[in-house]
């Protein structure tokens, strides 16, 4: 019986020397795109549906798709450390995780700072307490454990950076036209698509509907 190769799954296969504690820690930091994907993202479109969440993850997503054009273009090798971490049969230019973390960061930050339907309050706050530090982490984490060189992980800032800012003004300003069509549309219907990014405080705004609603009977439960 022959036996076949193994490829990992980049995105989630993460190794830190054994007995190293901010080894161990910076391991799951370099998991986070993959808890904003499936836990985040996901459960957006489950819970709440909005156009804006959902350009964000297509975003996203298509600029995985252009990191992973460049490297197979450029095909720069890892590190030496690839060896060790079973990862030299991939490319590292650019760092595909400091490309998604910088893409997120920056069209979070946008968002927020152009007030289109925050969910909460003190936004900003987040941005820049929680997202744009565990971004600089991620990168750091990526070059710690030796999976990219410093300028690898630069790259991958940068195109993220760039590619952010450019896709939030492509939705903002090219594809928000679609948007009342899109909820409009049979497939807008039917998953309750909607787009808040007219109401400036959405988090207020749901409160404040949700307590007026408990008063209307027409929106009371039928027992």
């Amino acid at each position: 019986m022959s036996h076949h190769p193994l490829k990992a799954v980049t995105l989630t296969h993460v190794r830190y020397r054994k007995g190293d504690p901010l080894g161990h820690f910076l391991a799951w930091v370099s998991l986070v795109p993959v808890f904003i994907s499936l836990g985040g993202f996901i459960s957006h479109f489950i819970f709440r549906r909005e156009l804006q969440g959902m350009f964000f993850a297509l975003g996203l997503i298509i600029s995985q798709f252009i990191n992973e054009i460049i490297k197979k273009s450029v095909q720069q090798a890892r590190p030496e450390t690839c060896s060790l971490l079973e990862m030299c049969d991939s490319h590292g230019w650019p760092s595909s995780h400091s490309q998604y973390m910088f893409f997120f960061a920056v069209y979070f930050t946008l968002l927020t700072y152009k007030k289109l339907g925050l969910i909460f309050r003190n936004q900003l706050l987040v941005a820049v307490v929680l997202v744009w530090p565990m971004s600089v982490l991620t990168m750091y984490s990526r070059v710690y454990l030796g999976y990219h060189t410093v300028a690898q992980v630069f790259a991958g800032a940068a195109l993220g950076t760039v590619l952010g800012g450019g896709w939030f003004w492509i939705v903002n300003n090219v594809l928000s036209g679609l948007f009342p069509a899109i909820e409009e549309s049979a497939f807008g219907r039917f998953f309750y698509v909607k787009d808040t990014s007219h109401i400036p405080n959405v988090l207020r705004f749901e409160y404040e509907n949700a307590r007026s609603a408990k008063k209307h009977p027409s929106y009371k439960r039928a027992d």
